[in-house]
């Protein structure tokens, strides 16, 4: 926001720009009003917060024993955090108030988030981390019968997903004449299918990936061809293009200089 300053000299009058004070919120984040790139606040406050839900694996996940945080998206977060000499601040969010979440408590949000254009009309999105699309996962005995949306969509196949977030959107449109269950806990929504309280689940190809990896019993469908294109990136604030520069400047760096391969390679092998 810019104020006019009128000021006399001699016998004429002045008119110029002047800029109003910038202004913060109560626990030190800048506002929409403050001219300053999130990258000089985040220096000057010594922590760079991070909204992340926890739920998601290879990507976010928070130990609900020993409230640890681990995961592909969390270390490159750390390693952000690292660039800018400042510390990480890991701050739990769901896929439901992710965005509401990150607008009012976080400088960026990581951990799987996939790139769609209703998040963009409200943030930033770094460059893409990751190139994929929306695939199954089912019982291995199971895959040839629940390989086309078209067989997903039928009366009795019972299509779990979590709330919120791109695979519940995928599921409502993709899946009208199924039967959608909507489960609260992404970590334990595997479970379900292995005890047949669920038929399959659409998501990501990375994700089934690693749960394929992590239970025997389950098997990808075709990850290398899913139903559609999506792009995982790091949300980031509106407008701010030299925090965005910033960003995409060190993630360019750490495609090229093995420090995404080594977060990778504990998930994905």
């Amino acid at each position: 926001m810019r104020t006019s300053c009128v000021f006399v000299l001699g016998s004429v009058l002045f008119v110029s720009g002047c800029s109003a004070p910038s202004e913060t919120t109560d626990d030190g984040g800048a506002t929409a009003e403050n001219a300053g790139s999130r990258l000089s606040n985040v220096s000057e406050a010594g922590k760079l917060k991070v909204c992340t839900t926890g739920d998601y694996r290879p990507f976010t996940y928070l130990d609900p024993d020993s409230g640890e945080w681990s995961g592909i998206d969390i270390d490159m977060a750390k390693n952000l955090a690292e660039s800018l000499d400042v510390e990480p601040e890991f701050i739990q969010t769901t896929w439901k108030d992710l965005m509401p979440d990150f607008l009012s408590k976080c400088d960026m949000a990581v951990g799987g988030v996939s790139i769609s254009m209703e998040r963009a009309q409200q943030a930033y999105y770094s460059e893409a981390t990751l190139d994929e699309g929306k695939t199954p996962i089912t019982l291995c005995e199971n895959v040839e019968k629940y390989d086309t949306i078209k067989e997903i969509n039928q009366p009795g196949v019972r299509s779990i997903t979590p709330i919120g977030g791109t695979n519940e959107k995928f599921a409502d449109a993709n899946y009208p004449d199924g039967e959608i269950i909507r489960f609260e806990d992404n970590n334990k929504i595997f479970d379900e299918i292995i005890a047949g309280r669920a038929d399959v689940m659409t998501t990501d190809a990375s994700e089934t990936r690693w749960v394929a990896n992590e239970h025997p019993e389950l098997c990808a469908v075709h990850p290398d061809k899913p139903f559609n294109f999506s792009q995982k990136a790091y949300l980031l604030p509106l407008g701010d293009d030299e925090f965005q520069e910033y960003v995409n400047q060190w993630l360019n760096m750490a495609k090229n200089d093995g420090t995404l391969a080594a977060a990778e390679k504990p998930w994905f092998g």
